[in-house]
């Protein structure tokens, strides 16, 4: 045992965040195989989905829906525009705003991934109803880390 180690002390698999890691990352695993033949990563299908939803998009407006940082999406846009999915175009009244709109190729891309929420949903072993109940308790557990995040950010601002 560690010397000088608090009482109250948690290890990972007693944390809530060790446990909402593990399943993201379990979630990849039942996703790996339903999307690699369709050439899409879990990121990409995450956003190809908002892109599905509400194209054209701005970066920003991706990245609000996805929680997913500007530097995390300008490469991954950038493999969906070589696999000829989206395009990528500069707003004239902003050069700094990139729109993002799906290709033919990208709007087909919807139908061919149409199964995979079912496959997903039925790896889960949960019905519809307590998936909804968990997704609600997330939601509501990601909205309340966020405004903690935010409050906390903006002490410590300048």
């Amino acid at each position: 045992m560690i010397e000088n180690v608090p009482e109250h002390y948690l290890t990972p698999e007693d944390m809530l965040c060790f446990d909402v890691q593990a399943a993201h990352q379990a979630f990849g695993r039942v996703y790996k195989p339903l999307l690699a033949p369709l050439g899409l990563t879990y990121p990409q299908y995450v956003v190809m989905s908002v892109l599905w939803d509400a194209a054209p998009l701005a970066v920003g407006g991706i990245g609000r829906r996805t929680g997913m940082e500007t530097s995390t999406l300008t490469p991954l846009l950038k493999r969906l525009e070589a696999q000829g999915l989206v395009t990528r175009t500069r707003a004239r009244e902003d050069e700094r705003r990139v729109e993002i709109a799906l290709t033919d190729a990208g709007q087909g891309m919807a139908a061919r991934t149409a199964h995979v929420p079912e496959c997903v949903g039925r790896a889960t072993g949960m019905s519809e109803a307590e998936i909804a109940d968990l997704r609600a308790t997330l939601g509501q557990l990601r909205r309340t880390l966020d405004a903690q995040a935010d409050a906390t950010s903006s002490r410590f601002a300048g």
